[in-house]
Parts: C-alpha cells; structure tokens; sequence
C-alpha cells in the first residue's frame, strides 16, 4: 500500500483522474438537457462521452509508460531480480483505480442533477452501461501503458490521441454495424427517444474487446523480450473474433433497442385518466391539470376523448406508428434540462389542435387552417401559430394563419350551436378519413 502511495502522488494517475473529471463533467453541464430525462440517458450520454475520455485514458498511460525511458532508468530496472510485473503492477493498479473512480465521480455528479426528478431506474442495465465504461477506461489506460513503454517516443502520446480518436468514434460507424456495436463503447449511444437503452449483449461483446485491450497493454507493459511483445496481439485476435461472435445481429438491437418497461404507462388514480410513459413518472403531476383543461376544451364536442395518453411511438426506428385508441387523445412528453415538464403552456393546445383526433399516418385527409379554426374556436381565442408555444413546430406558410383566422371569423358570426355542428363535422370526418375542407365555410359538398 505504501509503494502504490508513492505512484498515486509521483504518477500520471492523480493528474489524468482530475482531468477526465473536469473534462466529463464539464461535458455533461454544458448539455444537461441531453441526459435529464433519466438514469439510462444519463449513463449512455457519458459512455458517448468516452468519444473524449477515452483517447485521453489512452494517452495518459502512454505518458506513464514513457517514465522509465525518460528518466534513464530502463536498463538499471531490467538489471535487478525484482520481476517486471510486481515492480509494474503499482502503476498499473493506480492508474486503473484512479481513472474508474474519475469516471464514477462524473457519474455521481450528474446523478445529483437528475436524483430528484428522475423516478425510473433501470438498475441492472444502468450498473452494465456504467461498468462497461468503467472497464473502458481502464481499458485504454494500461493499453497506453503498454505503447507507451514498447515506443517511448514523445509522439507516441498524441499519436494515440488521434489514434483513439478514430478507434472509438471512426470504429462506432464502420459497417457491418455488428463490428462498430463490438469496437466502439460509443456506438448506439447517441439519444433518439427516452426509452432508449443499450442491449446488454452489445454491453458484452463491448466488455470483452476492452478486456483484451487491457489484457493486450498488460503484457506489452510487462514484457522483456520481442517473443513477449509478439505474443501480446493473440489477446486482441481472440477478443475481436469473441465479442464478434457475441453480439447481436438484429439492426434494431444493435442500433436504437427500446426499454419496454420505460414506455409503460403510469397513470392517475381518478379522472379523467391522465397517463405517462414509465421514465416520465415525474412529471405526472406537472402534465395532469392542464392535460384535464384540454379535454374540458373538447368536451363541448359529443363523444369527446376521456383520457390523455403519452405517446411512446417511436416511429422510424424500427417500428409502424401505434393504431389510435378510441376515446385518448394523445400528446408528446418533453423533459427540460432541470429534468421537469418543459413548455406547459403547449399541452393544452396540443390535446386541442388535432380536435381529439391523432393522425394515423395513413390519411392524407388533414387541413392544418381548418383544424387550427375549429381548435381555437373551441379555445375561445383568435387563431395564432403555434411556433415557439409548441415544441418542434416548423417555420409554416403565413398565408396558413391568415386562412385559418378567415374561417375563425365565420364560424364567430354563426350561432353558438350552428358553429359547434360545424366543428363537430370537421372532427367526425378526421375520424373516417374525409376531407373538412370547406365544412367551416359552409361550401362542403
């Protein structure tokens, strides 16, 4: 414990830990909307991460591992009886022991961002995402170890910068995507949707190519002769063809794979029932009152919708959109960087907008100036754009508005109950695919 006292003070380890964590966490605030929907984007935004940390795990054992040679002291070392690897192992157990803590360090903080909002915890996947990036680091740290000492040269540290650097982020896009999934501990990390995960057989394959990378390093660093050093590429063969013969080859598994238990719904006790997807649990509360405004707003409308569903399609990756459900109307669930319901104001318009009635991707039977009439007459306000009230609405034709504000004005001059059949017409033929184009003016054939 003492010699390993003295490499903790007089080593790169110290030093590369308190770089990884300023650098990871530095990461990680600058960007907190990216991983404050929960523990599983939390821990998959930092193994994304490892895009930086781990080059630079990488070139700080290469620096270590130039040590002997830059102080002269290679052949002294070699001349004594002391084997290699009880002389070497201190170094090796600080800078693995240092740069895994470095790397829960910048997990722990941002867990002090998200502990309080964050209600679903994935344990067993969120421990295998967490300790593969663990191991990876540590990985690339006795890899650099072993370079570093094999070529000593000052080059060596940032040719293997640039050299983990296309390893982790060149290696996660190269095809197949069964080899990237089992080279990179970056690939499938990067966050579509908030029911994302990563397959634990990917996280296996993943683990073992970095135990061969450090078993790789080991050797390197310890070797005495060029039989030793040769020797040492049989862990990097066997662990490729191993972790390639793990992983899986379904594309959905190894590219965007889905928690199912994120997306189930958790809803409210009483009604009208008002429901979330698992990994939004904490914001219930938050997306309740005014998901209840919206559908007092539709039931002016006969056969009104009685529930509100999140939407937990994920639509693109690998999956058809969900078919509708009769009487929910459902609505999109963002998360803010504080880890709470972002743009509130934007639920009530968006149960409105639609009259109830989601599209199914099928009918080409939606008017967005007809429904936005209907909506807001319902509203009780004049027709305005929803750009910037609701969240991902696209730069729209202003001639859309316009036409929308004209229909507005006419369904205004007919009498309460005239208007409201009008309305109702409008969503009745949303609901078998017609087109209401020209019910609000009365011109509908």
């Amino acid at each position: 414990m003492s010699i390993l006292g003295v490499e903790l003070r007089r080593s790169a380890a110290l030093g590369a830990a308190l770089i990884t964590v300023v650098i990871g966490v530095g990461a990680l605030y600058a960007a907190t909307g990216r991983w404050s929907g929960g523990w599983m984007a939390l821990a998959m935004t930092i193994r994304e991460y490892l895009l930086l940390l781990w080059p630079l795990a990488l070139m700080a054992g290469a620096w270590q591992g130039r040590r002997e040679h830059r102080a002269k002291v290679g052949e002294l070392f070699a001349s004594t009886p002391r084997p290699p690897v009880r002389r070497m192992l201190p170094v090796l157990v600080a800078m693995a022991c240092t740069l895994a803590a470095a790397y829960l360090v910048v997990t722990v903080a941002g867990l002090a961002w998200i502990v309080t909002t964050a209600r679903y915890l994935p344990l067993v996947n969120f421990v295998v995402v967490t300790g593969v990036g663990v191991l990876s680091v540590v990985a690339a740290a006795w890899l650099g170890l072993g370079v570093g000492r094999l070529l000593p040269a000052l080059v060596t540290v940032p040719a293997l910068g640039v050299a983990g650097v296309l390893l982790v982020g060149v290696g996660s896009l190269v095809p197949p995507d069964r080899v990237a999934a089992a080279i990179s501990p970056v690939h499938g990390t990067s966050l579509f949707h908030d029911y994302q995960t990563i397959d634990s057989r990917v996280s296996g394959a993943v683990a073992i190519w970095m135990v061969a990378l450090a078993v790789t390093g080991l050797l390197l660093f310890v070797a005495a002769g060029r039989r030793a050093r040769l020797a040492a590429v049989v862990p990097v063969l066997l662990g490729l063809v191993a972790a390639t013969a793990v992983v899986p080859h379904d594309q959905d598994v190894l590219n965007w794979p889905v928690d199912p238990v994120a997306r189930e719904l958790v809803c409210t006790d009483d009604t009208p029932t008002v429901c979330v997807s698992r990994v939004h649990a904490g914001v219930l509360d938050a997306v309740t009152p005014p998901a209840r405004d919206g559908l007092a707003v539709l039931a002016k409308l006969p056969n009104a919708p009685r529930a509100v569903h999140e939407d937990t399609g994920v639509v693109g990756f690998g999956e058809d959109r969900a078919t509708p459900q009769e009487g929910v109307v459902t609505i999109d669930v963002r998360i803010d960087r504080r880890g709470r319901l972002a743009h509130p104001a934007a639920v009530v318009p968006e149960i409105v907008a639609g009259l109830g009635v989601p599209y199914d991707g099928k009918c080409r039977n939606r008017h967005a100036a007809t429904e936005r009439a209907a909506a807001s007459w319902l509203l009780g306000r004049e027709p305005r754009s929803d750009v910037g009230v609701v969240p991902g609405m696209l730069a729209e034709d202003p001639e859309l508005n316009a036409e929308a504000v004209t229909l507005w004005q006419r369904l205004r001059r007919l009498p309460e109950g005239e208007a409201l059949a009008r309305v109702t017409a409008v969503r009745d033929a949303l609901l078998v695919c017609e087109d209401p184009v020209g019910i609000l003016s009365g011109s509908a054939g």
